[in-house]
């Protein structure tokens, strides 16, 4: 799947939320490996444990601070609390999401209003809950760089997951809107919107059934799924200045899937 992605981020201050998860923990190992300071922030202070383990295993540096980024106040705080403990901040990664399991996923008539209403306020509210003291700080310092993950969901929906569609796609427009409004603050906003990328808890669900682990890559041109590392990559690139003429750009990392139809008719 290639090398990791070399860039210089030295000393940049990185947030990364979300980052007790697969793709949260390879985003923040990459930026600690090119140069940045790292502060992981989630729910889970176990989780980020871990991914600070590893970092500080391979030689970076980088902190925690839990937060939930669907409570304003936690967001706030996390913004706050980066700044004060290392003086400055140069990007942030809205990365953290949720969506529901395959026992949620029903059409729009059935479905819960309690996870619509968890999703949009993780997936949507929470990065702007996040860039709107994240934006404050930047214009006064200078610029920055924001990087919000929505999903091939945001682009394309796919069935039974109205909320994830919804929530994802008002991430994309966001960032175009972000982008429009700070270019002249020297602030500049991309999405990442990956596919089908493989972790644990995507294994377990879809590619350990034989059948149904075909199925899902018949939709797939290059028939694999990503890898945390191939999206971390891609992130560390579009936080540095050799993207520093790339604003409101929508990067689809999915394999091909949703350039069109995978199959013959």
């Amino acid at each position: 799947m290639g090398k990791p992605m070399t860039v210089d981020l030295t000393d940049k201050v990185v947030i990364v939320t979300g980052a007790g998860g697969a793709i949260g923990s390879a985003m923040a190992l990459d930026f600690a490996r090119n140069g940045a300071k790292v502060i992981v922030s989630g729910r889970t202070v176990s989780t980020l444990e871990a991914t600070v383990g590893k970092i500080k295993a391979a030689g970076g540096e980088a902190s925690i601070i839990r937060a939930d980024v669907g409570n304003k106040s936690d967001a706030a705080g996390l913004i706050e609390q980066a700044v004060k403990t290392y003086g400055r901040l140069d990007v942030l990664v809205n990365n953290a999401g949720i969506n529901g399991g395959p026992e949620y996923r029903k059409k729009i008539h059935e479905y819960s209003d309690d996870l619509w209403d968890r999703i949009m306020n993780t997936d949507l509210n929470g990065v702007y809950y996040c860039s709107k003291p994240a934006v404050n700080y930047m214009i006064e310092h200078g610029g920055g760089s924001i990087i919000n993950v929505s999903s091939i969901v945001g682009v394309i929906p796919l069935r039974l997951q109205c909320a994830f569609a919804a929530a994802k796609a008002g991430v994309v427009n966001l960032s175009k809107a972000m982008a429009l409004e700070l270019a002249e603050n020297k602030i500049r906003v991309n999405v990442l919107c990956p596919g089908s990328v493989m972790n644990e808890g995507v294994k377990e669900l879809f590619y350990n059934d034989p059948a149904r682990s075909e199925a899902i890559l018949s939709h797939i041109p290059m028939h694999r799924p990503g890898t945390p590392e191939e999206m971390a990559g891609l992130t560390c690139f579009l936080a540095s200045a050799e993207a520093s003429y790339i604003t409101g750009a929508v990067f689809i990392a999915d394999g091909g899937w949703t350039c069109g139809y995978a199959r013959d008719f």
